[in-house]
C-alpha cells in the first residue's frame, strides 16, 4: 500500500468523457455527521488517490447529499476543474423535500429531468454536470422525449455527457437511438452476477460503453455476510488474496476489473482506506482460473 499508484483517468463512451478508474460514491454523505471541513477533507483525500470522479443522485440522503458536497467544494473552488461530477435523476421519493409525492415512482419526463438538473447544479454549486444518468427506467417515458431533453441539456452546456442506470438491454438500445450514451451504471459483484448473464455487460462491450458498477462488495455482505454464498466467496477471495498480500475487498475489486468491459467500480464506503483498497486492485492481474473459482464459489457449482 505504501507504493500505491493513483488511479488513472480513462475514456468512457465515445464522446470524449474521461472519468477516474475508481469512482467515489457520495450516497452516504448525509449519514456521516461530518462538518463541512471534514467533507472537503474526504474529497481531497480521494483526489489525492486519483479518485476524482464522484457519483451522486438527486435523491441521496433524502435530497441532501448534493448540497452537502457542494458546500464543501465551495471552500476550495479550484477543485472543480480537477473533479468529475456525476448525478442521476428519475426516482421520486416520499420525502419531506418533495411534499407533492403521494407514492414512490419514476419520472423521466422532460420537465422532471430539466428540473432535477437545475436543482443538482444549484446544490453542487457548479455550472455543469460532467455526466447525467437516468436513474431507473420509467415505464411511462418516451425515449424520443427523453433523448430530446438530454440533447438539449448537452447543447446548453448544463450536462456534458449522458447515460443510464439500471436499464434493460432493450431500454438502452431504445434510448441510444435518440442520444449518444456514455455509460450504463449497473449492480455487479461476486455476489450479484446478473449483469454477466443477461447481456448487460456484453451490450456495453458492443456499444463501447464502459459500465459503472454500484454495490461492488454486495453492500458490505461480501465482507460480513453470514449466509453460505457470502462465506464461500469470502473464503475463496481470501485464499487468492493471501498469495499476493491483499485484502478480500481488494481481490473483489480485482475480480470485477478483470472483465473485458473494463468496469468502473463505485466505492460506496466513505472511508479513505476503502478507496485505497479499490485503487490497489488496479495493480493486480487476476488469473482466469482464479476468476472462475470466485464465480464457482458464488454460484455454488462449477461451469457447465
Amino acid at each position: 500500500m505504501d507504493t500505491l499508484q493513483p488511479a488513472p483517468m480513462v475514456p468512457v463512451g465515445n464522446g470524449g468523457l474521461h472519468l477516474s478508474r475508481v469512482v467515489a460514491g457520495a450516497m452516504r454523505l448525509a449519514q456521516t455527521g461530518w462538518n463541512v471541513q471534514q467533507r472537503l477533507g474526504w474529497i481531497e483525500q480521494a483526489v489525492a488517490l486519483g479518485v476524482s470522479t464522484f457519483d451522486h443522485a438527486d435523491i441521496y440522503g433524502g435530497y441532501t447529499c448534493e448540497a452537502l458536497f457542494g458546500q464543501a467544494m465551495a471552500l476550495a473552488p479550484g477543485l472543480r476543474n480537477r473533479v468529475q461530477l456525476v448525478s442521476k435523476c428519475g426516482i421520486q421519493l416520499l420525502a419531506e423535500a418533495r411534499p407533492g409525492n403521494r407514492v414512490k415512482h419514476y419520472d423521466s419526463s422532460a420537465a422532471h429531468i430539466r428540473a432535477s438538473v437545475e436543482n443538482s447544479l444549484r446544490a453542487l454549486r457548479t455550472d455543469r454536470l460532467d455526466l447525467l444518468l437516468i436513474h431507473r427506467p420509467d415505464a411511462l417515458a418516451s425515449p424520443t422525449e427523453v433523448g430530446a431533453c438530454l440533447q438539449a441539456l448537452r447543447r446548453e452546456g448544463k450536462v456534458l455527457h449522458v447515460g443510464v442506470s439500471n436499464h434493460s438491454t432493450a431500454q438502452v438500445s431504445h434510448l441510444q437511438a435518440h442520444v449518444p450514451l456514455a455509460t450504463h451504471q449497473v449492480e455487479c459483484s461476486p455476489l450479484q452476477m446478473t449483469a454477466l448473464a443477461d447481456g448487460t455487460l456484453d451490450q456495453c462491450l458492443a456499444l463501447g460503453l464502459r459500465p459503472m458498477v454500484w454495490s461492488p462488495l454486495g453492500g458490505g455482505r461480501l465482507l460480513t455476510g453470514q449466509d453460505a454464498q457470502a462465506e464461500r466467496v469470502r473464503a475463496t477471495l481470501q485464499a487468492i488474496g493471501r498469495v499476493v498480500g491483499v485484502s478480500v475487498a481488494t481481490m473483489a475489486y480485482a475480480w470485477l476489473l478483470r472483465h473485458p468491459a473494463a468496469v468502473l467500480p463505485i466505492v460506496g464506503s466513505l472511508r479513505t482506506e476503502a478507496l485505497r483498497e479499490a485503487v490497489a486492485a488496479l495493480a493486480i492481474g487476476m488469473e482466469a482460473q482464479d476468476w472462475y473459482a470466485v464465480w464457482q464459489a458464488s454460484m455454488g457449482h462449477e461451469v457447465a
